[in-house]
């Protein structure tokens, strides 16, 4: 069998918000402020662009959903022309430009905005990339790690996680230019990356993430669909705040 990409996604409300402001992009499909507790997975040849995203509307501003349903359709569009660090970076200016365009005369949408991150996959290299605190994994013999780098403040001692988001795609009154976080990694056949809205990694910390996903496997799709099955039970066992939103993808030979 040809080189291929599994992604395991789902997105969720969670417990606490009335609706899903979260959208997602996997290659050409997207989900956009909808909700499964049932993992969908999804399989694609290694080769051809391919991106991964999560886009999650800001809570407290109004159109969350709407900027987040717009991101990720952007991305899904725009996936196949994507090769590279440069190319990720244009398209996300272009995504900003995009979030302020669509407030033009709707001032119901006045300064709504989303974060997003995800991945580009191409033959041997991810190009992962972010704009506020959702956040990018690498899951590999060494563990898990994080690669996607968080838009906010230094936390105080004693506290893991802010609500503070200091850059976002929209979010302003007016038009603000963004510096997006993007990187290149190496691309090895068995390798898996997690990309995840804040409901997951708010709630459930890293060391519990990585021991969710260090369990055994079968090396195959179900088995990542059961293992994202079990992220979202651990974001909603342990009060499911906010939206949930998590895709996992796998490299395979």
């Amino acid at each position: 069998m040809a080189a291929y990409i599994a992604v395991s996604a789902l997105s969720h409300e969670g417990l606490v918000r009335e609706h899903n402001e979260d959208s997602l992009a996997v290659g050409p499909w997207t989900l956009c402020a909808t909700v499964t507790a049932n993992p969908q997975t999804l399989l694609f040849p290694l080769g051809p662009p391919c991106v991964v995203a999560v886009a999650d509307g800001l809570g407290g501003h109004p159109g969350g959903e709407v900027a987040s349903a717009l991101v990720a359709r952007r991305l899904a569009a725009a996936g196949g022309g994507l090769d590279g660090e440069e190319a990720v970076r244009a398209e996300l200016q272009e995504c900003n430009r995009a979030v302020y365009a669509a407030t033009a005369g709707q001032p119901e949408l006045a300064a709504m905005g989303t974060t997003v991150a995800g991945l580009v996959l191409l033959p041997e290299r991810a190009v992962a990339f972010n704009v506020g605190d959702s956040r990018v994994y690498r899951i590999d013999g060494d563990g898990l790690r994080r690669v996607s780098v968080d838009d906010s403040p230094p936390l105080p001692p004693g506290r893991r996680t802010t609500s503070v988001v200091t850059q976002t795609l929209g979010g302003s009154l007016g038009l603000t230019f963004v510096e997006p976080h993007v990187r290149t990694e190496p691309l090895v056949p068995g390798d898996r990356y997690l990309v995840c809205s804040d409901g997951l990694t708010d709630p459930v910390p890293e060391e519990e993430l990585a021991e969710l996903l260090a369990r055994p496997d079968e090396g195959s799709g179900r088995a990542d669909g059961k293992a994202a099955f079990e992220l979202w039970k651990a974001a909603i066992e342990a009060g499911g705040p906010d939206n949930i939103t998590l895709a996992l993808v796998r490299i395979g030979a």
